[in-house]
């Protein structure tokens, strides 16, 4: 492998400090080619998918991606807006927002990019923006408040990839979680307070996190136990208890147990037993993409009232707020003060 070549620098050159705001991912255009390309580099994550390759190889390229797209175009088509996909779309108001609070903290020799694990713009965009404004130090921050090896360590990988390719490596920080940073806490305790103030309180609040395959916690992945604590501390911010507010976890795939409760099977639950009026909040997504405005918008709710629910309502991630771009820039100001 031959390093880059591309690098143009001048070793008099003040040095920046750079940041990268990453997240999952999202495909092109709502459309079935776009779709294969998307689903393709994400699901041969060997991160993502934990399976011997050859099989998962034979799956994937002999049934999934013959039958996925087509469908997962069709539920994007749903949501897509006319600035594009609604998770990059906020992302660019997320960097652009963090970009303007951390030059009022540090001055403009700080410079924030976006990326995406899958898609564009890519982690090696991402990176090589950064580095042609010679930034000397780079922040990785993951948009995943809680650690899961399938998202925070496979965004890592990612960037070590593109670092194999440079003559000269930065100095790196790697953010792997903030799942229970004061800031980000108060953020959602004040996005649903701000909900309620407007639609008024259910008898019940749901947690729903994005799941993965239970073997994958036994394994050691500490993803589960920083949901809950999450939980714990918007329960103790919001002064409610267990029974009112609980977790779930949602968007399974394959036939495998993945982490329980599962966030639809306890809304038909919760339906059956007599409760009435449901709000869902997703803290681990900080920006809403199909997972949240479909899955959980549309599909849940289809649940929850086909069930005998009678108020069900979805209150929206965190994206570009003010409080959620004043967490982010605490935590990257943190960072630096403690290095």
């Amino acid at each position: 492998m031959g390093f880059s070549t591309k690098q143009q620098f001048d070793h008099e050159q003040a040095a920046g400090i750079g940041v990268l705001l990453a997240n999952l991912g999202t495909p092109d255009a709502p459309t079935k080619v776009a779709l294969r390309a998307y689903l393709k580099e994400f699901l041969w994550d060997p991160r993502v998918v934990e399976q011997p390759r050859w099989l998962w190889w034979l799956v994937l390229n002999g049934v999934i991606l013959n039958i996925r797209p087509a469908r997962s175009a069709a539920s994007y088509k749903k949501v897509w807006t006319e600035d594009g996909s609604p998770l990059l779309a906020i992302g660019k108001r997320q960097c652009k927002k963090l970009q303007q609070a951390l030059y009022e903290s540090m001055g403009d020799h700080v410079h924030v990019e976006l990326a995406m694990r899958y898609g564009n713009p890519s982690i090696k965009a991402g990176m090589q923006a950064l580095r042609e404004k010679n930034c000397r130090t780079i922040i990785i921050l993951p948009l995943y408040p809680q650690y899961s090896a399938t998202t925070t360590a496979s965004t890592f990988d990612a960037v070590a990839d593109v670092l194999k390719t440079w003559r000269r490596v930065p100095e790196l920080h790697l953010i792997d979680t903030y799942h229970k940073h004061p800031a980000y806490i108060s953020a959602l305790a004040d996005s649903v307070r701000a909900h309620w103030a407007e639609h008024g309180e259910p008898e019940r609040l749901l947690m729903s996190f994005h799941g993965i395959p239970e073997r994958y916690f036994k394994a050691g992945d500490p993803y589960p136990c920083m949901c809950r604590k999450t939980a714990a501390l918007l329960r103790q911010a919001l002064e409610l208890d267990d029974e009112r507010a609980q977790v779930a976890f949602q968007s399974r795939f394959g036939r495998e147990p993945w982490l329980q409760p599962y966030a639809n099977e306890t809304l038909k639950q919760w339906a059956s037993e007599g409760v009435k009026s449901v709000d869902i909040i997703c803290p681990g997504f900080a920006a809403d993409c199909l997972e949240t405005l479909e899955e959980i918008g549309v599909e849940n709710r289809d649940y929850f009232l086909s069930a005998g629910g009678e108020k069900y309502r979805y209150i929206p991630a965190l994206n570009d707020h003010d409080a959620h771009i004043d967490a982010l820039k605490q935590i990257v100001l943190e960072l630096r003060i403690k290095n």
